[in-house]
Formats: structure tokens, C-alpha cells, sequence
């Protein structure tokens, strides 16, 4: 049966615990569990739970035997119980989420409370008798130009009325509640919503039901009665007041003499607006109005003891000591699945979201002392599982019910189901009604072709061939054997379509729809005969009479697709229209169902650059080289008549002479030619397992080796066929296969990396390690320097876990220790914060890694803390002060060098003694220090080491905070090196001013006897440079910008010595006037 939902018993209550469940109310992450001692306990549930609890269950036992049982997590947690909450029982609870309200049934009343703090707000005094109540909240449009205003009603029954409280927009109305009368003693309420936000209010009592518009002005007047006894009818036309349940009459429901015994009224609403009336065994369906419904009874055995629906199934709790919980399919009837929940008489499906009406498909189901949870399995799931159990009408059903946004292409995967189900027909060798369905399916016809024996498909074909007299087909009749098959590279599905060798275990409620029944079900009629025949074994071969059949039925199947090609491709094989028309919606072409379906499902899939000419062309080509097969079989007279017609068969069908005359190398080079690279791929793998049917193998062919060679020579556009290919060999010989990968070559290292690392980490999750992956990493990071963060990122983490695995050797593990630390100290572009997040900080073998990616970070102190605490190693932590701040001072003139004009904050040579500011800027030496002197707690003064510092590094030391750092009682004796290195230190630097001084003193000298003198090359050679120079102008010269004498105006002379008006300096000769040739001619001359 179905598995739509896995019970999950979330609590139990203790032995010592006399407490019993009355009501549940469940929303969001909390349980509100009524008791019959009055009491309210508050549970917050754990989704994860019972995911946790099989992921244990799946691991057994621990390492050392220890059972996980122990460690399942909890559902459920208890936060709080309200031991006062009522004097009585909780009967019911609900809430009003909008207007923060818990609703509670209890002693006859109708509580309102807090929903936080679960307070008494208001004891609603008209409702003292109540039975039951019902919630509800809907969004409602009175006025189309104003917004949408939230409504949340509360029905409560009190006796022979039923009283409705109404929150708008979380305001309760004042006018207080509407009261509407009934005919009978109210036993049952329930909301139903519909479409546009119509809401009715469904009233069960022992008489029958009445469905109620709360939005009526009169909703007594307006009320329709369902299942009224029929001898009541209108005084005015005659017809019947109420509509019964089936046949079943006034009398029938009196139960006379069961004690006086009556069975009470269930209602729940359905998707669509539907109703569900059950009373007893008996069931009606009716619409929001009370309009019966053509549907038949709910077959059920005996009356349940509540109803719900949880979408797209309903419910059915059968009485507590029956204990099962049905699951069925509101369409069909059809009983999916029965749990079994001992004691089980609580049944509570949480309100949906205002909007979803597919919100509330988990729920709760309750015993006195237990509470299970009931987890719905995705959509998909549970699809798939009926579609393997062979209920194909099922699964189309659940499609139809689902919402278009809950599923993926849901009418593609309707018509996938068809098609399935035509495949289960085929294998029943009920041959025309298989055909039959896969052309109103629309099926793609390489689908269908994958059916047929190799004499029919050839490569295409998924039946396995037949088997020897000698060899049996199957060891147990009962139990055919399931002969996995090679998926053809045109089908949808990952695995096998279907074999054609079938048991005959009977199926639930698709069996009908592949068997011979009298009976008149949903999807035999087109299959049924008038005469059964007798049975026929359907576990042999297809061949023969049969084969024959099934190829006739095949024809006419492809003459229809053939009729279809030809409305979109010429006889050229040139698209009509190029580029197809795609539909908006699908993005797919007009003939999009005649291409095979794993085009469309590829992640390299885009309709705008698929070529569809090519694809379709393909399809033609199959349609018709299959078709010249079917008829040379089974209509040979129609094989002429085909080819006179312009047709697409394939000529190079030829080829497969070249692999019975063994010419495997002609073979390889053929295929490779024509780009065929998926069956020189396919055939070097048979070669190299041995699985080739050839009787000898060729040296040169077996095991990985040529296989390795071929796919290095294929270009990263095929990827995918490289990563498909590439896992037997790697599985074979990993370090030959990995060559594919990271061999010095083009196509290597164009590959894209992303998709072979997930591949490769897909390996390794298998064999349990992390080397492939790090191979080919270390191989992108370290040879081909590549510096994505990811990648960077990813090598980090396979060392960390190999590292944290504790299943290396203590060699390897050593070089594995000496790569990551030197990788996170040449790397920048690992992510740094969340690699020291994964560092643990209790193993030794991370103490360095910690360091390092703390001092990528900047974190020096930490990193100081670790090498001086944990690795406890002075010498290193000095090492890193080091390092450390000669970094500081490269970076410092290398930014100067730079840029030499933008001012950077670096160290000025001084009297020895810093400022204020310098003394307050970061020094790694003083962190240091500061560690040994001032260590945190629990930790001893390191007075050795800190002298040590001192008398090495005493000059890199800020003055004042270190002498702050020293104790009142230290012997100055002990700081005799400290102050002689600091004199030193700062005699070298007065030294050092003293001499740049004089240096710059010399520089600025040259620097103005070249201003005013000219360059040395100038004077050696006798001439007049710098300020010295001399410009003689007469009386004909001219400016060179204007052309005008100079006269007595001001002039420039320029750096090559010409002369311009100060004037003309900046201007072009074209902007200060007109010329003459003269003026030209003398502005060409040049001065001594």
C-alpha cells in the first residue's frame, strides 16, 4: 500500500502519570495538550526529530557497542503546565491566531484565553451547556477599492442553537454573537471554506445536517437540511426538505433497539469546495449549498470514529479498539494506506494557513496516554511509490488532485504515469491497448521502440536477449526475475522502462486497469473483451507469434508519429520554421513530444540554444529505420513502398559489420569521426570489464588503460560523458584515471572544476576518504593557480577532515599536518573565520593551524596566547613577533613605493624615545611581553622568558607600557640589557639623523648649484645652464605663438630656449591671429 504518511509516536505519558488526553491543538512548533484532570500542558515539538532518530536508527550502534537508542533526540519537550487551567476536562481546544485567543471547551463552557500566557480572558457565559465549537479565518473583500480585511469566526453549540462570534481585523464585534437556531440538539460543527473566500458553517445532529451562511442576513432562512427523514416534505412544492443519505430512511437511522444508541454526525470539508456527511457507515458529498454530489459511498467496514481531511487525502479513524487510521484518495475511494495506532481516538488535523489550503497535510493523532505524529511524504514520494506498486490510476488521480505549484510540471508527469502504465500493459502482452495508450499519451517513440528485441530497436532496445534452451528464464515462477537493463540514451528514466517478463501478483485498485474483470472499473473498458481468453504466460520472451503481434501494433504507432514528423520537417531534414516557435509557458517547441524526454531534463538544457533541427532529424531517422525493421519483420510487402517514399533511414545500420568481423580499431576510429563518442565509450568499457560478447579480446583493449586514453582526448564540452565514463576506471586503477583530470593537457585544464570536484567528492564519500578530491584540488590550487575561494576553502576542509578522521598513519598524518599548515600560510583566499571555527581547540595537532589563520587574521594575541600556553615554545613566539613586524615594515615601504603621494602613517627615525600616539599604537612584541608578564588566569609569570624578550627586543618595545608592565620589586640589575639595548637603539638612531642630515645637507647643495648653474655636463662644457642662461632677442624677432615682435614686452623663455610673449604662454599658434610667411620664417629661428 501507499506510504503517504509515517506515524511517529512524538509522547507517551509515564506510567506514574493517571493523567488522560481529552483534546490536542497543535500550530507551529507547539502542542497543547488538554487533559481530564483540567490541566494544559504546553509541548514544543522538535520537526527534526524523527529525522535524527532514523539517521541513528540507521547507524546501529556506536563504535564501542554502545546501543543509540539512548541518544534518540526527543519530539517533544515540555515547557509548562497549567495545572489550573479548568476544574473539568478540556474537551476541545482551538485558537484564533489573529486575535491572540486559545479557545477552550470545558465544564459546559467556552473559554477565551491568552494565547501566550494562556490566562483567562473571558468565560463566554452564553454558551453554559456548549458541546463543541469550531474556528475559522478567511480573508474577505467587501469593497473592491478598499484592501482585503481578515475575518475569524467562532461557532459554538448550545443545545438547539449555535452562536457565532465574529474579529475583524482582530476586533472583536461589538454587537456581540449571532444567534441561529437549529432544528435539533447541535452534536457537531465544522467550518468549510471555498473558492473566493466563501465560508459555510456544517451542523451535525442526530436528525441529519444543516449547512449554514453566516454572511446571510438570515441564516436560519437561508440554511439548507441534509438528511432529513424523508417522510418530511415541503407543504408548498411536494419535494423533499433534505436530502437523504443513499437509501437509507428515517427509520433506518432510528437504531431501535441498540440501546437506544446513535451514531453521531461527522462533517469535514474537501478541496474544492466539497463536503463530506458521514453518519454511521453511511457517507454523502455534497457542494458549499448542499447540493448532493454524484459519488459514490466511502466503502467502509465499519463506522469510523472521526473524519478529517489532510490534502489531497482523507482521513478515517477507525474506533479506539480497532486502533487503524485509513488513508484514502477523496476522488477514487480507494483505500491507500491503513496504520495501525493502538487505542488511537483523538484525531486533529491543525487549521490551515487562511490562503493553502494544502498547509495542514501533517497531523496529530492521539490515544488516552499516547500522541503520534503523522509526517507527510513529499508529493514526488509518494508518487513514484504507487507508480512502482503499479497502481498507475492512483498516481494519476493524486496528480489531478495536487495544485499545479506543489509538483513539478504536473501534466508532463501525468502524462509520464500514462505512459508507465502503457509499459505495464505491454509487459501483460496486451499489445493494442499498450500502443493505444502511449499515442493519447503522446509518447516519445524512441520510448516505445526501447521496447522491442534488438532484431526491432537494435541498440535502442532494453529487452535482454534470449536466452539459450539450456538456460532457464527464471528460478521461480512466482518470483520473475528482475533483469536490470541498460537505460537508452532517448529515454526519460534513470533505470529500466519495463521488462517483458511480468509476474501476476495482484495489484489494489489498478489492477482492474491490466486484467480481464467483469468487473466495470475506471481503465479496463478499453482492454475488456466480451470472451476472457485464457491466460497466456508472461514471462517468456517476446518473439515469435507475439513478436509479430506487438511489431504490427508497433507500425501503426509509427506511421502516426511518422504523419506528426512530417507537419514540422521537411524532406531535406530542414525545420519548417527555423528557429521553432516556443511556448511562453513550457519554453518548449509544437513537436517538443516527439524528442526524447531527457533532453528536457539535462542541467545543460536551454531551449535557445538546443539545436531542434538536429534533434527532431534524429527522431526521424529512428522512426523510420525502425519502421523499415518492423515491416522487413512482420509486413515485408510494405518495405518497398517505404522506400519509395522520401524517408530518414539510417544508412550506416552497416556498421555493425565492422564489430562481427572484429575490426575493433576501424571500429573506434569510425565512431570517433563521427563524433559518436557514447559507444566507442560503451565498447571500450564492455572490452576492458571482459563483458564483451566477443570470444577473444584484444590485449590492447583490456582493463582501464585505452578507456583512460580516450576520454583525455575529449574535450570539456563533454564533461558529462567523461564523468560517466571515468568511475569504473577510476574505481580500477584511481592514479592512471585521475590523469583524465589533471594531465598537463588543454583539455584538462579547461574541465570545468566544479562538476568533477562534486563528482570526485561523490567517489569518495563512497570509498570513505577525501583523495581524489584533494589530488585534484592540490593539483588546481598548487599547479595551475587557481585562487577561487571556494576551491581554496574546500582543500582546507578535506585536510581538516582527514586530520580529525584518526584513521591515517602516523606518516601520512604527519604530511597532511605539514601541507595544511603550509597551505594556510601561503593561501589568502580561504575563508579564515570559518576555517578557525572548524579548527578544534583541544588537539594539539591544530595548536600551529589555530596560530596561523589567527595572524591571518590580525588576531596576534590569541595566536601569541596559543604558541606561549598551549605549544608552549617561546622561541616560536618570538619567531612570530618577528615575522610579524618585518612584515609591518615592508608593507610600510612598499606602500610608499606605490604611491609616494598619498601620506602613510609609518615610523619616524627619532631621539629613541616615542610619543604618546606611538605608544599607543599595537605593538606584537608588547602583546608579547604582556603574555609572559600578565598572563590570563591559571596561568604562571614567565619572568625568564620576558627578560629574555627584553634583552633581545627591548628596542622594538614601547617605553612606557612596558616599564608599567614591570613590577615595583624587580632589581633594576635585572634590566641591565633591556636599558642598554634602548641607549643603543637610540644613540644608533641620533647617529643615523646626524648622517641623513649632512647627506641631505650635500643633496640640497647640488640640487641648487644645478638650479642656477645648469647640469655638470653644461659647465664642463663652457656653457650657460639653469638661471645662468642668457636669450638675445633683436628688433626682427618674433614671438612663435603670435608672430608679432617682441618690443618691450614681457617675454618667457622656455626650457629648449625658445622665446613667447608671457602672454601666448598656453596658447596654440592657430588661436593668436594670423600669419604671413615672414613672420613664420623668423619664428623658426633660434637664439643664442
Amino acid at each position: 500500500m501507499l506510504s503517504a504518511f509515517r506515524p511517529e509516536a512524538i509522547h507517551e505519558f509515564k506510567q506514574r502519570d493517571k493523567s488522560k488526553v481529552e483534546s490536542l491543538l497543535a500550530y507551529g512548533d507547539r502542542l497543547l495538550v488538554g487533559l481530564n484532570t483540567g490541566s494544559l500542558r504546553i509541548y514544543r515539538v522538535n520537526e527534526n526529530a524523527g529525522q535524527e532518530a532514523a539517521t541513528l536508527e540507521a547507524n546501529g550502534q556506536d563504535d564501542d557497542g554502545t546501543s543509540t537508542a539512548t541518544a534518540k533526540p526527543k519530539a517533544v519537550e515540555l515547557l509548562r503546565e497549567e495545572e489550573k487551567f479548568s476544574r473539568k476536562p478540556v474537551q476541545q481546544l482551538a485558537m484564533i491566531k489573529e486575535a491572540n485567543l486559545l479557545v477552550s471547551l470545558s465544564d459546559g463552557y467556552v473559554s477565551l484565553h491568552d494565547l501566550q500566557t494562556r490566562q483567562l480572558v473571558e468565560r463566554l457565559e452564553r454558551t453554559k451547556g456548549a458541546v463543541c465549537f469550531t474556528t475559522t479565518s478567511n480573508v474577505v473583500k467587501e469593497d473592491p477599492d478598499a484592501p482585503p480585511s481578515l475575518v475569524s469566526r467562532l461557532a459554538v453549540g448550545v443545545k438547539r442553537k449555535a452562536l457565532v462570534w465574529t474579529w475583524r481585523d482582530m476586533e472583536m464585534e461589538s454587537s456581540g454573537p449571532l444567534e441561529i437556531a437549529t432544528e435539533a440538539t447541535v452534536k457537531n460543527l465544522i467550518w468549510v471554506q471555498g473558492k473566493g473566500g466563501v465560508v459555510r458553517l456544517v451542523v451535525g445532529m442526530d436528525a441529519g445536517f444543516s449547512i449554514l451562511n453566516p454572511e446571510a442576513g438570515n441564516p436560519e432562512e437561508d440554511a439548507r437540511s441534509v438528511y432529513k427523514p424523508a417522510s418530511r416534505q415541503d407543504a408548498t412544492s411536494g419535494e423533499l426538505a433534505g436530502v437523504r443519505f443513499g437509501a437509507v430512511s428515517s427509520s433506518g437511522m432510528g437504531y431501535m433497539g441498540m440501546g437506544s444508541w446513535v451514531p453521531k454526525p461527522m462533517a469535514t470539508g474537501l478541496s474544492e469546495g466539497q463536503i463530506l456527511l458521514a453518519k454511521d457507515v453511511n457517507t454523502l458529498f455534497t457542494d458549499l449549498d448542499g447540493h448532493p454530489l454524484e459519488k459514490r459511498q466511502v466503502p467502509w467496514a465499519m463506522a469510523p470514529e472521526a473524519v478529517g481531511f489532510s490534502y489531497p487525502y482523507l482521513l478515517a479513524l477507525q474506533p479506539p479498539e480497532k486502533g487503524t487510521l485509513q488513508i484514502r484518495n477523496p476522488d477514487t475511494l480507494s483505500l491507500l494506506q491503513t496504520i495501525s495506532i493502538p487505542g488511537a481516538a483523538i484525531l486533529h488535523v491543525p487549521q490551515p494557513n487562511i490562503s493553502l489550503a494544502h498547509a495542514g497535510k501533517g497531523f496529530i493523532v492521539a490515544s488516552d496516554r499516547t500522541i503520534w505524529r503523522m509526517n507527510a511524504l513529499p508529493y514526488d514520494t509518494q508518487v513514484q511509490e504507487l507508480v512502482e506498486k503499479h497502481r498507475f490510476d492512483e498516481a494519476v488521480s493524486l496528480l489531478d488532485l495536487l495544485e499545479d505549484t506543489l509538483i513539478d510540471d504536473k501534466a508532463g508527469r501525468i502524462r509520464e504515469v500514462k505512459m508507465q502504465k502503457a509499459t505495464h500493459l505491454f509487459q501483460q502482452q496486451k499489445y493494442r491497448a499498450a500502443l493505444d495508450l502511449f499515442t493519447e499519451a503522446e509518447a516519445p517513440p524512441a520510448r516505445v521502440i526501447a521496447l522491442y528485441p534488438q532484431s526491432i530497436a537494435g541498440d535502442l532496445s532494453s529487452v535482454p536477449e534470449a536466452t539459450t534452451d539450456g538456460e532457464e528464464v527464471g528460478e521461480d515462477d512466482s518470483k520473475p526475475e528482475e533483469t536490470p537493463v541498460k537505460e537508452p540514451h532517448s529515454t526519460p528514466q534513470k533505470g529500466v522502462l519495463g521488462k517483458l517478463k511480468a509476474g501476476h501478483a495482484r495489484r489494489d485498485s489498478d489492477a482492474a486497469s491490466t486484467r480481464n474483470t467483469p468487473r466495470a472499473d475506471s481503465d479496463n473498458m478499453s482492454i475488456r473483451t466480451s470472451k476472457i481468453p485464457p491466460a497466456k504466460p508472461t514471462d517468456r520472451p517476446l518473439e515469435g507469434d507475439d513478436l509479430k503481434i506487438a511489431v504490427r501494433c508497433l507500425c501503426s504507432f509509427l506511421a502516426q508519429a511518422r504523419v506528426q514528423i512530417q507537419k514540422y520537417l521537411t524532406t531535406q531534414g530542414a525545420l519548417k520554421e527555423n528557429p521553432p516557435e516556443l511556448d511562453p509557458e513550457t519554453d518548449k517547441p509544437a513537436f517538443a513530444n516527439l524528442l526524447p524526454t531527457d533532453i528536457f531534463t539535462t542541467a545543460t538544457y536551454n531551449p535557445k540554444t538546443l539545436d531542434w533541427q538536429k534533434e527532431l532529424l534524429e527522431t526521424a531517422k529512428l522512426v523510420d529505420t525502425t519502421l523499415f525493421r518492423a515491416y522487413m519483420l512482420a509486413l515485408p510487402s510494405l518495405a518497398g513502398p517505404l522506400f519509395r517514399l522520401d524517408n530518414f533511414c539510417d544508412p550506416d545500420v552497416v556498421q555493425a559489420s565492422l564489430y562481427e568481423h572484429e575490426r575493433y580499431g576501424d571500429l573506434i576510429d569510425f565512431l570517433h569521426g563521427k563524433r559518436l563518442h557514447r559507444q566507442v565509450l560503451e565498447m571500450l568499457t564492455k572490452f576492458g570489464k571482459g563483458e564483451a560478447d566477443a570470444e577473444a579480446t584484444p590485449d590492447d583493449m583490456k582493463g582501464p588503460d585505452r578507456t583512460i586514453a580516450y576520454l583525455k582526448q575529449l574535450p570539456p564540452e563533454l564533461v558529462d560523458l567523461v564523468l560517466e565514463f571515468v568511475r569504473w576506471p577510476v574505481d580500477e586503477s584511481p592514479s592512471e584515471a585521475m590523469d583524465v583530470f589533471v594531465a598537463d593537457t588543454d583539455h584538462a585544464e579547461r574541465m570545468p572544476r566544479k562538476k568533477v570536484l562534486k563528482f570526485l567528492e561523490g567517489i569518495d564519500k563512497e570509498r570513505g576518504d577525501g583523495k581524489l578530491e584533494m589530488q585534484y584540488l592540490e593539483h588546481v590550487v598548487n599547479e595551475w593557480g587557481d585562487q577561487t575561494p571556494e576551491f581554496n576553502q574546500q582543500l582546507v576542509e578535506l585536510y581538516l577532515a582527514r586530520l580529525k578522521a584518526q584513521e591515517a598513519a602516523s606518516a601520512e598524518r604527519e604530511e597532511l599536518q605539514r601541507k595544511l599548515e603550509a597551505f594556510l600560510r601561503r593561501s589568502r583566499t580561504y575563508n579564515q573565520s570559518a576555517t578557525f571555527r572548524q579548527l578544534p581547540a583541544d588537539d594539539a595537532t591544530f595548536f600551529e593551524s589555530r596560530a596561523i589563520v589567527l595572524k591571518a587574521m590580525g588576531n596576534h594575541k590569541q595566536a601569541l596566547s596559543i604558541y606561549v600556553f598551549q605549544i608552549k615554545d617561546s622561541a616560536r613566539a618570538e619567531q612570530y613577533c618577528n615575522e610579524v613586524y618585518l612584515f609591518e615594515q615592508h608593507r610600510d615601504k612598499d606602500l610608499c613605493l606605490i604611491d609616494g603621494i598619498t601620506p602613510h602613517e609609518k615610523a619616524t627615525y627619532g631621539t629613541g624615545f616615542e610619543s604618546e600616539d606611538a605608544a599607543n599604537q599595537p605593538n606584537v612584541f608588547a602583546l608579547l611581553l604582556g603574555l609572559y608578564l600578565r598572563p590570563p588566569p591559571g596561568e604562571e609569570k614567565r619572568w625568564p622568558e620576558a627578560l629574555e624578550l627584553l634583552s633581545r627586543h627591548g628596542a622594538r618595545l614601547p617605553a612606557s607600557s612596558t616599564l608599567n608592565l614591570m613590577p615595583d620589586d624587580l632589581a633594576i640589575k635585572e634590566l641591565q640589557d633591556y636599558f642598554r639595548g634602548r641607549i643603543r637603539n637610540a644613540t644608533s638612531i641620533l647617529r643615523q639623523t646626524s648622517v641623513i642630515k649632512s647627506l641631505s645637507a650635500v643633496q640640497r647643495v647640488n640640487t641648487e648649484r644645478q638650479w642656477l648653474l645648469g647640469a655638470d655636463q653644461v659647465v664642463d662644457a663652457g656653457g650657460k645652464g639653469g638661471r645662468n642662461r642668457r636669450v638675445r632677442i633683436t628688433e626682427e624677432d618674433h614671438c612663435r605663438v603670435c608672430h608679432k615682435r617682441f618690443g618691450a614686452s614681457a617675454i618667457r623663455v622656455n626650457p629648449d630656449n625658445t622665446v613667447v610673449h608671457y602672454g601666448c604662454v598656453g596658447k596654440k599658434p592657430s588661436e593668436a591671429g594670423p600669419t604671413t610667411a615672414g613672420r613664420r620664417a623668423s619664428a623658426q629661428r633660434g637664439w643664442n
